[in-house]
């Protein structure tokens, strides 16, 4: 007698309670985790993106002579030269009133009217941005104007000092996204485990259904959606914790307008990777629930 193949009741077979398990709760913190990090990652590398840009063909010339006059002249001169020239996109002097605001913030006094900062001699500084990549052939004809408009001045390229800065930040963003990875690979382990689990937890009834005629492909499917459902509650709840993070986080950097932290931002491409990781997070959620599913019923049989 051949017995008919007969379509599997889910829900008559499994239970159906919501964030009953602990899969739902350990994918929520790890997704959590994952978009935390990911927006780390995004932020740094941003920052990182915008120093080398920033660093990348500025110099500044700091003229230390002895006489103020002197100091000012030779400024005044170099700016102007600098600008006159086909490879330098930019020549702009560095007010003295600048100088003793930025020394004022770490003596106290913020506005930089302090009369010890006014006493100070302080040198006389250009920032100069080159035009275009090439940064060898520019920074030979500096010296030489330099050299001739304020003999004694020193070049300072950026990136010797924010150099490393900029690395270094590269390097944590980097990190941040090994973790990301390091979290998609144990939320696949959770829902491995999870897939084994119910096999081992309903063997009896894997057994019914294929004495009935259900098939693998209909008994993972029947696993495979409970086991989806469960993980999308996780994914949501911890996209929804972490959603809030990252707000209350950006409300508080918004009042950030100045330093390396300000250069800090996720951007429409870094809000786009983070709706799209809870998505991608569930697709590959489904897909390791069916291999897992899939495997484990050949071994059944």
């Amino acid at each position: 007698m051949i017995i008919p193949r007969v379509p599997v009741q889910h829900r008559r077979l499994l239970p159906d309670h919501r964030l009953s398990g602990p899969t739902p709760w350990v994918i929520a913190i790890l997704m959590m985790l994952t978009l935390l990090a990911a927006a780390a990652g995004v932020g740094l590398a941003r920052s990182a993106n915008a120093i080398g840009d920033a660093i990348a063909g500025r110099v500044t010339v700091q003229i230390v002579t002895a006489n103020p006059v002197t100091r000012a002249e030779q400024a005044a001169a170099l700016r102007r030269a600098a600008a006159a020239q086909p490879f330098v996109l930019s020549a702009r002097s560095v007010e003295q009133e600048e100088l003793q605001a930025t020394l004022g913030q770490w003596f106290g006094s913020s506005e930089g009217d302090d009369p010890l900062l006014k006493s100070l001699p302080l040198p006389a500084l250009v920032d100069i941005d080159f035009v275009g990549e090439d940064r060898a052939g520019p920074m030979r004809a500096l010296r030489t104007l330099v050299a001739r408009e304020a003999p004694g001045a020193r070049i300072i390229p950026h990136a010797e000092w924010l150099g490393p800065v900029a690395r270094l930040i590269r390097s944590l963003a980097w990190i941040a996204g090994a973790m990301v990875l390091l979290m998609a690979l144990a939320s696949a382990a959770v829902v491995i485990m999870t897939a084994r689990a119910a096999l081992g937890t309903h063997y009896a009834t894997i057994e019914m259904l294929h004495l009935i005629g259900a098939t693998d492909r209909q008994i993972t499917r029947l696993f495979q959606r409970r086991i989806a459902i469960d993980t999308a509650y996780g994914i949501a709840l911890g996209s929804l914790v972490a959603t809030a993070i990252l707000l209350l986080i950006g409300w508080q950097w918004s009042g950030v307008t100045s330093g390396l932290a300000a250069t800090a931002s996720l951007g429409p491409a870094g809000w786009a990777l983070l709706l799209a990781l809870p998505l991608l997070a569930i697709a590959l959620a489904a897909l390791t629930a069916r291999q897992t599913l899939l495997a484990a019923l050949k071994k059944i049989l």
